[in-house]
């Protein structure tokens, strides 16, 4: 094993002005073969799925049923090093793997926390690949510590596990111990899980979290990622979602599906998954990202429409809406800021000033588009307002007469429970100022937010169901009077002091 955090450990860390998706998760079975290098696919796969997390990673492989792995906070780039994958290629047999990368949220960025997360138990080893969030995380770890658990993180992979190995107990397999324990689990999860000879994929019921299956060139074997977009740069084709509900089990490279769960509760993907947190390549339930962009920028442009003379876009989710705004609305697109692709999240610092700097940094308006023109800019979304008014700033500096400002999602006014790092209500601009108060504060000339009932339509061809709680605070379970992590850093407090006392 090989965990590298030594740069990153006493970093003091503030979350940016955006939502965030705290994971993406990959694993490969392969058929075999000398040529087979299951540690390049996962390297290439996380590299395709760092927009959901650049927090940490890792890549844990299978040699005969022992696992090895190596670890790191920061992006891939910092995390892994060539001696690294190398190290990982020697030890591994070449069948089984799986990766992760990991967004924190706030106060979470902790070294234990840094996935794929490895169990070793009597009935066998096992790793597990996670994304989502779990409504009722702080209960269950009280019960399994109760019962003498000892935890080392804050995640909720850490309780899935405990669920899981209690079942193994009883049950004669990993998948029917983890068919079980899908009876406790509240929330959304979806997983890449390997045991010693087993890939399996699930989703929790609901499918608040995507997940797909694809297969290796030449039927050598398979693959499981968070968006499809992962499967293209290993050369892999897509096969199907993973089912809401549905366990997936691969084995002797044969795939079998447990869908007990399935079908008992109506589909709920985070429709934020098309707004803002996939690649713009993916497609997700057989809808395409990039076309679901395309129709909130049209949409936007047919509900607030204005008189100017460019179209631009907040790179990079907001490219797609801005497009789409320009061709329905007739006025030109162009392009209105470059990105400097070298400065990573990592770079973002604890203080107003600091933050204000780095997006002046990451963004560099094109003057030539800009000056002299009313503007539109379309992004994706608005959660404190701070970064929106240092774009706009970016905008009159360079000499934009006007700067119309047009979002391609309804405002934030609720917390999301299931993954998506949208916190408490008292950070949410929206629900702290009107429509228009907001506009005078980001000092645009006008703010038009994407109606929830165009959200709706976004994506047509979707097979499933959305869950849009952070928009409307209709959430398709019963959520708890406060999020899963803010609940447990208290209770966490609370058994510090009567430690102490």
């Amino acid at each position: 094993m090989n965990i590298n955090y030594t740069d990153y450990e006493n970093e003091d860390f503030e979350q940016p002005d955006k939502p965030y998706d705290e994971c993406g998760v990959f694993g490969v079975y392969s058929n075999g073969g000398d040529d087979e290098k299951i540690v390049d696919y996962c390297h290439s796969a996380l590299y395709s799925l760092q927009h959901r997390g650049q927090d940490s990673c890792g890549i844990v492989v299978n040699d005969s049923g022992v696992f090895e792995y190596h670890k790191g906070l920061g992006v891939i780039a910092d995390a892994f090093k060539q001696s690294d994958l190398e190290r990982l290629s020697r030890f591994s047999d070449g069948k089984i793997a799986l990766a992760h990368v990991r967004y924190s949220p706030k106060g979470q960025r902790i070294p234990h926390n840094t996935q794929p997360l490895v169990a070793r138990h009597i009935k066998g080893p096992m790793s597990i690949s996670f994304n989502g969030s779990l409504i009722n995380s702080a209960e269950l770890r009280a019960e399994y510590e109760m019962k003498g658990g000892i935890f080392h993180s804050t995640s909720d992979v850490e309780v899935i596990a405990y669920a899981i190995t209690e079942g193994r107990l009883t049950e004669s397999t990993i998948q029917q111990a983890l068919e079980k324990a899908m009876y406790k689990l509240k929330g959304a999860y979806s997983m890449a899980i390997m045991s010693a000879k087993k890939l399996i994929a699930v989703r929790d019921p609901y499918g608040f979290r995507p997940l797909c299956i694809g297969s290796l060139p030449n039927d050598k074997g398979w693959v499981v990622a968070s968006e499809s977009c992962a499967l293209n740069s290993i050369g892999a084709s897509f096969v199907r979602d993973v089912l809401p509900g549905e366990i997936v089990v691969i084995k002797n490279g044969v795939i079998t599906s447990i869908t007990t769960h399935c079908n008992t509760v109506p589909s709920r993907l985070c429709i934020f998954e098309y707004i803002y947190t996939a690649r713009p390549d993916s497609v997700i339930e057989g809808a395409s990202v990039h076309g679901a962009r395309l129709r909130a920028g049209m949409y936007l442009a047919k509900e607030h429409p204005v008189e100017a003379d460019i179209v631009i876009g907040v790179p990079d989710s907001g490219l797609d809406a801005a497009l789409g705004y320009s061709r329905e609305s007739g006025i030109p697109y162009g392009i209105g800021f470059i990105k400097n692709r070298y400065i990573e999240r990592t770079f973002i610092k604890p203080t107003q000033v600091d933050r204000a700097n780095s997006v002046k940094i990451k963004l560099n308006p094109l003057v030539e588009s800009i000056k002299d023109k009313r503007v539109v800019v379309v992004d994706d979304s608005i959660v404190r307002g701070t970064t929106t008014n240092i774009i706009i700033e970016l905008l009159r500096t360079a000499g934009a007469r006007e700067v119309h400002v047009r979002i391609s999602s309804p405002p934030f006014i609720h917390p999301c429970y299931f993954g998506t790092d949208i916190t408490d209500r008292s950070t949410l601009i929206a629900c702290l100022m009107s429509i228009d108060d907001i506009c005078r504060s980001i000092n645009a000339d006008s703010l038009g937010y994407l109606s929830l009932e165009s959200v709706s339509k976004l994506a047509p061809e979707a097979k499933c169901g959305f869950c849009d709680g952070c928009f409307s605070g209709e959430y398709p379970v019963d959520v708890p009077d406060e999020l899963p992590q803010n609940k447990f850093d208290k209770k966490f407090t609370e058994n510090i002091q009567l430690t102490i006392n």
